[in-house]
């Protein structure tokens, strides 16, 4: 299952010179780049590991482009992304974000129902690569 988070997700993945025109674009805006890598992209995580700082004094999409490659490098069946922020006081807003590396493989995720306290039932979304333990509260019944 390909997981379609963020701009261009449903697009085929970008090559490296796309991203860099889309890193170049973002610099033109006056936003500030950043990198960021997970290995749980369920939708509500919306905060992944930072890879460095923000790069907030960056004009040249070349430095981005060498953090997205060093990311890549040291967690190569991660999820890596590209956030775009643009930091001018009222706005203080992620205006771009892409993701720029994937596993090899994506498990995907499951709908999982169960009931609760008086016949109330709940849902939950979770990765087939993170699944409860058999016998687990909220593991799905057979």
């Amino acid at each position: 299952m390909r997981i379609t988070q963020g701009t261009f997700s449903f697009l085929p993945d970008l090559t490296d010179a796309e991203i860099g025109q889309q890193i170049d674009y973002a610099l033109r805006q006056g936003w500030a780049c950043s990198v960021e890598y997970t290995d749980d992209p369920h939708p509500r995580n919306t905060y992944w590991e930072m890879w460095g700082l923000p790069m907030f004094d960056l004009r040249d999409a070349a430095g981005v482009l060498q953090e997205v490659r060093a990311c890549r490098a040291a967690y190569p069946r991660h999820y890596v992304k590209v956030n775009a922020f643009d930091s001018e006081r009222g706005m203080e807003t992620m205006r771009l974000s892409f993701i720029v590396n994937r596993p090899d493989h994506e498990p995907g995720f499951q709908l999982t129902r169960f009931d609760a306290e008086q016949r109330v039932q709940r849902y939950g979304l979770s990765g087939y690569a993170a699944r409860e333990p058999a016998g687990s509260r909220y593991a799905p019944k057979s």
